[in-house]
Parts: C-alpha cells; structure tokens; sequence
C-alpha cells in the first residue's frame, strides 16, 4: 500500500553464497561487464522485494514448502534466469522479506529448499 514503510529484506548466508557464485560463474564465462550487469539485475529484483510479498510477479509456492514464495528476477525489462525464493521473517516485532536462495530456473527447486521453515529467532 502507498504510504507503508519499505519492508526490510534479508538474505540469508546460503542466499549470499548463491549470489556470489551466480556472479562468478558469469564472470568467468562472459567477462566483467556481463558480470556487473547481471549483478545489478540481482540487486534490482532483491530490492523490488521491499514492496513486500505481495510484490507482482511472486508466487506461493506452498507446494514445496508453506510460507514459501518465489520472484524471478526477469522483470521490468531485465532478462535472466534465476529467482529468487523467500519467505516472510521475522526480527523482533517487524516482519520482513528473508530471501533463502537464488537458484536457476531450471533446477529441482524443492532439491535446494530446507525441508521445514525454521522458527521464530533461528538463523
């Protein structure tokens, strides 16, 4: 809703890895430049989560696990191949956007997933 304070957004430590090795598997490949532009369609579709899980474009996908939802980062005229899986956390009293993992869209997507969302004040 307009007004609504941005929802903080959170990548976990196997979110952070994926990035990182998404970004170096495309340096390696396809040089600095792609790289840094792929990069920065990452940041774009992880920032764009500040809207909430409401944001258009993601989707419960329940059936691989209750809470979870999934953005894939091709969006507002940006092209690519991954997306990005998340649920809603917490810290403290606020809810936030926690994003799990980056993974292609062609991988078996509930293979990479933990089996059970964690609890309250688990990291």
């Amino acid at each position: 809703m307009a007004g609504e304070p941005p929802w903080p957004v959170r990548l976990t430590a196997a979110a952070e890895a994926d990035f990182r090795s998404i970004v170096r598997w495309i340096c390696e490949r396809f040089g600095e430049a792609q790289a840094r532009a792929y990069a920065d369609t990452l940041v774009s579709a992880i920032t764009a989560l500040a809207q909430g899980p409401a944001i258009p474009g993601a989707k419960a996908r329940n059936d691989i696990n209750s809470g979870l939802f999934t953005l894939h980062v091709a969006r507002g005229g940006r092209r690519g191949r991954h997306f990005l899986m998340f649920r809603i956390g917490h810290d403290g009293d606020r809810d936030l956007v926690e994003v799990l993992r980056i993974l292609h869209d062609a991988m078996d997507v509930p293979r990479h997933m933990p089996k059970k969302p964690r609890t309250e004040g688990g990291s």
